[in-house]
């Protein structure tokens, strides 16, 4: 990004401000995040303090979407011609930037948009969500916030039962993601203020307590999943398991956590069932068996399509000039039906004997085990943790006492907090909050010497 020099909104002294007019999805697959997050163009002031976003020219190309936008801002009152002059060079990068063969009419008609918001809701309705959809997730988060500035509990429960009508699935992803990131934070008071809220919403909601049974079934189907397993799970136990299920929810749960047990052999068993099983008793029992076949295509018909997808973006890393570069610019695109990808093609390679397309796997493969490397701190309280001898420890913590800081602790308090938050395992938060509290006193330790 370009840096200018511009003055303050605010104080109207000089600052400096980097600046992005060019927002490519060819080039750059975190482009539209980038412009929907309203985290670039943005000036801050190190004199006054004023922080907002600066009014440039902007154009935002999409290919797979056929969509090229321009927007030039109305403050900055130039004529249209001095506008076209400053918009025209960013079109025609995004024309360079294609092959001759996928240069099609879009790119020769940009979209004027008038306003910064309705460049944003065109990005938005391109991807299918419309303006109706963004007034209603704006609707949820307002009531959100409404609620975490009502002190009481029982003016909460009074303001949640009025406004029942939009408290639903998506209401409760917003607030569970609003969660995480506090936990990421390590916002520990913040993320414990939302869950509170959450399971206010939770209890005294219609769509709160069918997630709160539906969660309650899942974690019963999983646990005889798990007890079954302990004795070895036969194709008849997991019949039998998949015969309890009371809802289609449950019934979705398990075929999804045991999908490889759902085989040839499986469908054998619940015939024989079928064949067995009294008069009217048979017809309950055929329905179960085409309601899980179709449950079964309709997995593999997308762990198919999300596979191919995984291979044609590989497809597309190993054609760049720069492999490495092109590896870290589809970081956040990268999953793991990515990394199955990349292990069935690397076999392939190998068993055709190609020596130039190994190579190249090879280099996507260093990228992302570099990328997936814990950091040093993280990597540091998983040692901890597995050792319980506090001797250990202490030998540990100062063969890094570099890395054991304020910064370290809260990452550490984080840790502990989400874990709670998930009802992990009370051994493994046991142990959490034993390292912890090692790390805390080395820490309080090497402070005190410091100050001596």
């Amino acid at each position: 990004m370009a840096k200018i020099q511009t003055t303050c909104p605010r104080c109207h002294q000089p600052i400096l401000v980097e600046i992005q007019q060019l927002f490519d999805m060819n080039i750059d697959p975190t482009a539209k995040q980038k412009l929907l997050g309203r985290t670039v163009n943005v000036a801050h002031c190190q004199n006054c303090g004023y922080e907002g976003m600066i009014a440039t020219p902007i154009v935002y190309h999409d290919p797979a979407k056929e969509l090229l936008l321009t927007f030039f801002p109305p403050e900055m009152g130039l004529p249209l011609n001095e506008q076209e002059k400053q918009i025209g060079p960013l079109v025609r990068q995004v024309v360079d930037a294609l092959p001759n063969e996928k240069r099609k009419g879009y790119l020769f008609q940009p979209q004027t948009m008038l306003t910064y918001q309705t460049l944003l809701d065109r990005i938005l309705e391109a991807d299918g969500i419309t303006k109706e959809m963004m007034d209603a997730q704006q609707k949820r988060v307002g009531l959100i916030q409404r609620l975490l500035s009502t002190p009481k509990s029982e003016e909460r429960i009074a303001i949640i039962k009025q406004e029942e009508a939009i408290i639903d699935g998506n209401f409760f992803a917003i607030l569970s993601t609003l969660i995480e990131s506090t936990i990421m934070q390590g916002d520990e008071k913040g993320s414990q203020v939302l869950s509170g809220l959450q399971k206010e919403l939770l209890e005294n909601t219609k769509v709160g307590q069918e997630l709160l049974a539906q969660n309650k079934e899942t974690q019963a189907a999983v646990k005889a999943l798990q007890e079954a397993s302990k004795g070895g799970l036969t194709r008849e136990k997991l019949l039998d398991i998949i015969l309890d299920a009371k809802s289609e929810n449950t019934l979705a749960a398990l075929v999804t956590l045991a999908r490889s047990g759902l085989d040839y052999q499986f469908f054998q068993v619940l015939s024989e069932r079928i064949e067995k099983a009294a008069a009217d008793q048979k017809q309950p029992l055929i329905e179960l068996r085409d309601k899980l076949l179709n449950m079964t295509r309709e997995i593999d018909a997308e762990v198919q399509k999300r596979l191919q997808a995984g291979v044609d973006l590989l497809e597309e890393i190993l054609k760049s000039d720069n492999v490495e570069e092109a590896v870290q610019q589809r970081m956040p695109e990268l999953d793991d039906y990515f990394s199955q990808a990349i292990q069935n093609e690397f076999e392939k390679a190998r068993n055709a004997g190609d020596l130039a397309r190994i190579e190249k796997i090879q280099k996507v493969i260093s990228v992302l085990e570099k990328a997936s490397a814990p950091p040093p701190e993280i990597d540091l309280i998983q040692k901890l943790i597995d050792t319980s001898d506090e001797t250990a420890r202490e030998k540990l913590l100062a063969e890094n006492e570099s890395l054991v800081n304020d910064d370290f602790l809260k990452a550490f308090n984080s840790i502990i907090a989400e874990g709670e938050s998930r009802n992990q395992s009370p051994e493994l938060l046991e142990a959490l909050r034993s390292a912890y509290k090692s790390a805390l006193r080395f820490s309080m330790v090497k402070n005190l010497k410091a100050q001596a």
